[in-house]
C-alpha cells in the first residue's frame, strides 16, 4: 500500500494539513497548532509530508524525517499554479498536496543543521560587507561636501581616513565630527566582525574534505567553496552537472514556439548569493588569471566579456558538481570523455 501524502502548509503558530484517504478517497484538511502537529506527527504511520521551501521548513522537514516519515520540499513557484480562487492557508495546503501528485516536480534537498548554520554566517558576513561599503561610501561623500577627497578603494580610503584624522577634524563642523569619528571607530568593529565570520567559515572548511575538493577549482576560494557545499546538500539530488547549474540561474532562458527556441539572457533562478560569488570567481580568472581556459580564451574572441564571465561560472559550478558525485580530485588537465 502507498504511504499517505500530505500537504503540509507551514506557519509560525498555526498549521494547515490535507490529504486523501488512500482507501476510501475521503479528504481531510485539518488546522493545528505547534504541539498538536508533532503530536500528530508522532502518532501518524509513516506517510509522505510535502512543504513548500520557505521560512523554517528545513527545520520542520528534518522533524518530520526524525519522527519516521518521508519529507519533500517544493519550490513555492511549482506550488502557487495549483491555488483555487483565494489565497487561505486551507488552499495553500490543497495546492501543495495537489503540486506533489505532478510528475517531474523536483524536490528541494533537506539542508542539515551544520550546512544551515554555515550558510547563517554567510549571510551575517555578506550583510556586515554591505553595511561597510555603503559606511565607507557615506563617508567619503560627507567629506567631499567640504572639499575633502580620498583615493579610490576601500582599504586606501580607510588608510587615508587615519592618517589625516587631524585634517578632517579642523575641516568639518564640531558636531559633524563627532558622529562621523564614532562611524569610523564602528567600521574597525565591522572589520572585526567579519573576521570573525571569515574564521567560522575557515574552521569549517578545514573539517569539510567536500569543501576542500571544491576548493581547488580556479575561481573558487574558501568562500564560495563552503557556501556552494552548504547550499547544494546532496549532489545526488540533481540528475547532473547541468541541472545544478540550472538551479543557481547560470543557463539561458528558453522561450519558442512552433518548433523555434529562442536563447535569452541567464535564468537568474535560484539562490542570488551563490551565484553571485561565481560569478565574480569567474571575472578574477578572466581578467587578473595568467592562465585562462583555452576555450574561455576563444570564447572571448567571439562575444562579449560578460558572455564568456557567466559561461565560466557555469562551467564552474558543473565541475563541482562533478567532483562531488563522482567523488574525485580536481585535475586541471582532465578531459571528460562520454561513456560508450
Amino acid at each position: 500500500m502507498n504511504a499517505t501524502t500530505y500537504g503540509l502548509d507551514l506557519a509560525k503558530s498555526i498549521f494547515q494539513l490535507y490529504w486523501v484517504d488512500p482507501e476510501t478517497g475521503e479528504t481531510h484538511s485539518r488546522r493545528l497548532s505547534k504541539t498538536q502537529l508533532i503530536s500528530f506527527l508522532s502518532n501518524r504511520t509513516p506517510g509522505k509530508f510535502v512543504l513548500e521551501a520557505c521560512g523554517g521548513a528545513h527545520w520542520w522537514a528534518r522533524k518530520i524525517i526524525s519522527l519516521g516519515h518521508e519529507a519533500i520540499l517544493l519550490h513555492p513557484k511549482y506550488v502557487r499554479p495549483f491555488v483555487r480562487t483565494n489565497k487561505t492557508d486551507a488552499a495553500d495546503a490543497r495546492a501543495i498536496w495537489t503540486a506533489a501528485q505532478q510528475p517531474g516536480m523536483r524536490p528541494i534537498p533537506v539542508k542539515t543543521e551544520a550546512q544551515q548554520a554555515l550558510l547563517g554566517l554567510h549571510r551575517i558576513r555578506s550583510e556586515l560587507v554591505d553595511s561597510r561599503t555603503r559606511q565607507v561610501n557615506q563617508i567619503r561623500g560627507l567629506l567631499g561636501e567640504y572639499g575633502l577627497h580620498f583615493v579610490l578603494g576601500r582599504k586606501a580610503a580607510m588608510a587615508q581616513f587615519v592618517t589625516r584624522l587631524s585634517e578632517i577634524e579642523q575641516t568639518i563642523p564640531a558636531p559633524l565630527w563627532r558622529l562621523l569619528s564614532r562611524q569610523l571607530q564602528r567600521l574597525r568593529q565591522l572589520d572585526a566582525e567579519i573576521l570573525a565570520a571569515e574564521q567560522e567559515i575557515a574552521a569549517w572548511l578545514k573539517a569539510e574534505p567536500a569543501a576542500q575538493c571544491v576548493d581547488a577549482i580556479p575561481g573558487i576560494g574558501p568562500i564560495t567553496a563552503t557556501a556552494l557545499v552548504a547550499t547544494m546538500g546532496s549532489p545526488q539530488a540533481y540528475r547532473s552537472g547541468r541541472a545544478f547549474a540550472a538551479s543557481l540561474g547560470l543557463v539561458p532562458t528558453q522561450s519558442g514556439t512552433g518548433g523555434k527556441v529562442h536563447l535569452g539572457h541567464i535564468s537568474k533562478r535560484g539562490d542570488p548569493y551563490l551565484r553571485k560569488l561565481l560569478t565574480h570567481g569567474a571575472r578574477i580568472v578572466l581578467t587578473r588569471s595568467k592562465r585562462r581556459p583555452c576555450w574561455a580564451e576563444a570564447l572571448l574572441v567571439r562575444r562579449p566579456t560578460n558572455v564568456a564571465i557567466v559561461a565560466l561560472a557555469n562551467k564552474m559550478a558543473r565541475t563541482a558538481w562533478a567532483l562531488l558525485a563522482h567523488r574525485r580530485v580536481y585535475e586541471p588537465g582532465y578531459v571528460s570523455a562520454r561513456p560508450a
